[in-house]
């Protein structure tokens, strides 16, 4: 999907495009990432192409994320309005300070003046709650990001990063207590990363929350740069974030990227970011460059459609361990249903179930 055919973010009215453009690798100050020029160069080639979602954090790169942000986009009004700008709070800019980090509303009502200077912004599009803050009752933290949109210095919130029973919990009570809802929820999602299939990514779509996944390549590893051969020499910028997947189920997932890409003339890439854009409930994809030419490998992806075959043997090399009650619930068709077909979804016969009249007490 190109990038400025709009998707509407969860149950909000909130236009962004299907790939969002992640702002970590923006400034050079954690030892990785690119410098203001080049990162304005990305801006710049992003917003062309039709983008016009931005993602980053108080915290990306020491501050400097957001200032490149407000720096390239904020200083011309119209240009700063046509842009739907995220970023995040919960991280501790202030050693020592423990009011510093965190959702309390001490902090946020800090972090979001802070923000908004570094963007040189009067508001902010989408906030979103880094991490969940479990030292803070979630009603405060709901609280105090309703009072900012009630002041107009945010329009829209979200969670990234939070348990999915804490994150409906919020969801849930905001409109009994009259405050704002969440709109979406921002998680890591990749071929590699599938366990949020388990609770998050139900929880997301039976609530209506857009979800914006992070990492779609896993640092890299998907891109298929890293293979069986020279992954024992292989020496990422990010280290053990990309080294600890440098596996056999790695490897294997990679092998049917490749070949389905083959198939497609389409790098590895694109192949996964395809996939992952046809999973229920993802609305836009965050993804992370360094430079222009990444920012169109990874678009590519936009024009790549998937066959039904091409998802079913990524579904089938990626397959996840689902927590419990996972394991139970694969089987709850076969014992409600027991053998009948319902909504479109067939059921085998239950063995344990009586077979005749004879059979039942």
């Amino acid at each position: 999907m190109p990038l400025d055919h709009y998707v509407t973010l969860g149950r909000s009215g909130l236009r962004v495009s299907p790939f969002c453009l992640g702002a970590m690798t923006f400034g050079e100050e954690w030892g990785w990432g690119s410098s203001a020029a080049e990162s304005e160069a990305m801006l710049s080639h992003y917003l062309e192409r039709g983008g016009n979602f931005i993602d980053t954090s108080n915290g990306y790169t020491k501050g400097h994320s957001e200032t490149i942000i407000g720096d390239c986009l904020c200083r011309d009004r119209a240009r700063r309005d046509r842009v739907v700008i995220a970023t995040k709070f919960f991280s501790n800019m202030y050693p020592g300070d423990p009011n510093a980090g965190g959702a309390s509303r001490k902090t946020i009502v800090a972090s979001c003046e802070q923000s908004l200077r570094r963007l040189q912004t009067d508001y902010i599009d989408l906030y979103w709650m880094h991490v969940w803050d479990k030292f803070t009752p979630i009603d405060e933290t709901m609280r105090a990001l309703d009072d900012l949109v009630r002041a107009g210095k945010v329009r829209y919130i979200g969670f990234s990063d939070t348990p999915a029973w804490k994150t409906a919990q919020a969801h849930v009570q905001a409109p009994w207590r009259g405050w704002t809802p969440l709109v979406a929820l921002q998680i890591e999602y990749s071929l590699i990363e599938r366990t949020v299939e388990g609770e998050l990514v139900p929880m997301a779509i039976e609530l209506g929350l857009g979800i914006t996944p992070w990492s779609p390549l896993r640092g890299g590893v998907l891109t298929g740069k890293y293979t069986r051969h020279n992954a024992s020499s292989a020496n990422p910028e990010r280290g053990d974030r990309v080294l600890a997947y440098l596996n056999e189920r790695s490897f294997t997932i990679i092998d049917e990227l490749v070949r389905i890409g083959h198939r497609h003339r389409a790098r590895p890439a694109s192949v996964a970011l395809a996939w992952l854009a046809s999973r229920p409930g993802v609305t836009s994809i965050i993804i992370g460059a360094r430079r222009v030419d990444q920012i169109e490998e990874n678009l590519a992806a936009s024009g790549l459609s998937l066959t039904a075959d091409d998802i079913a043997a990524l579904d089938a090399v990626s397959a996840p361990t689902l927590s419990f009650p996972a394991s139970i619930l694969r089987n709850a068709n076969m014992i409600m249903h027991n053998g009948a077909t319902v909504n479109g979804e067939p059921s085998v016969a239950w063995p344990m179930s009586p077979t005749s009249s004879a059979d039942r007490y």
